[in-house]
């Protein structure tokens, strides 16, 4: 039998789902959050220092989408721009999860094979949570550790609506893929056991919040581990991007066509 040539690749080289090893997970969990939303907690927890310094948290004003510019077009141009960059996190995950035997959109639990029960998960998700939110706004409103949030300061133009709910699928998306569908991944592959994966995630989640008060915090920390545990029962991120779309289009939507008399965004 031939010797096999020294050139060749090995078997262990050739392998395409192979788990990467645990310092390389580590330095791309540290470099996709420090690019995104671990970056996003860093700043939420200096603004809300420097919120706590000027006064009660019960006194002040979240803006959770502003104007940009004061021109009309120049505004929607940064408007799209930003959305359009915030997502790139989300690109780069799926370039770091794919070429490993299965497409990066199915490790993540994107799928479209069932579309009528993705919906009403999305639709039954956001319900739960959309009453929650209000509830623990409302709250937090009444304790004075909330700051009044004004979902949408845009001011009305053609493109308003538009922008609004691409605002909130960007939210849905950037936060869904990475805080569970890719974390969830990558956590397990550093065999992280599911109570701490659950763990770890809602609380990232509630920390990129925290510039709101700490009643968002607590909010979203409860939201997560619902989203996460939900993860965990059906392994799909879709129903998830669906849902946290959905609530931020009421809240943004809803407070930019019929003012603070409807819900809030997040």
């Amino acid at each position: 039998m031939p010797a096999e040539s020294a050139s060749a690749p090995s078997a262990v080289d050739t392998r395409t789902d192979a788990t990467p090893p645990k310092r390389r997970i580590t330095a791309e969990l540290l470099i996709v959050f420090g690019l995104s939303l671990g970056q996003s907690a860093v700043y939420s927890i200096v603004n809300l220092a420097e919120k706590l310094t000027r006064g009660p948290l019960a006194a002040q004003t979240t803006t959770l989408n502003p104007v940009l510019n004061d021109r009309p077009y120049f505004d929607l141009a940064y408007q799209v721009l930003g959305i359009f960059f915030a997502l790139v996190p989300v690109a780069l995950v799926l370039f770091l999860l794919s070429g490993h035997g299965t497409p990066a959109l199915r490790r993540l639990g994107i799928t479209f094979d069932r579309p009528v029960r993705t919906v009403g998960l999305g639709m039954g998700l956001a319900a739960i949570i959309g009453v929650g939110t209000l509830g623990v706004y409302a709250g937090g409103r009444a304790l004075g550790i909330t700051t009044a949030l004004v979902p949408a300061a845009l001011d009305a133009y053609w493109w308003t609506v538009p922008v609004l709910i691409l605002s909130a699928v960007r939210h849905g998306v950037l936060e869904e893929v990475l805080v569970v569908g890719y974390l969830f991944l990558r956590l397990r592959e550093l065999g992280w056991s599911t109570p701490a994966i659950i763990l770890t995630s809602a609380v990232l989640r509630g920390s990129y919040h925290l510039y709101q008060g700490f009643g968002p915090f607590v909010g979203n920390v409860l939201m997560g581990l619902l989203f996460a545990w939900f993860y965990t029962r059906t392994r799909r991120v879709l129903p998830l991007v669906l849902a946290h779309a959905l609530i931020d289009t009421t809240g943004f939507v809803g407070f930019a066509l019929l003012g603070p008399a409807i819900g809030i965004g997040g």
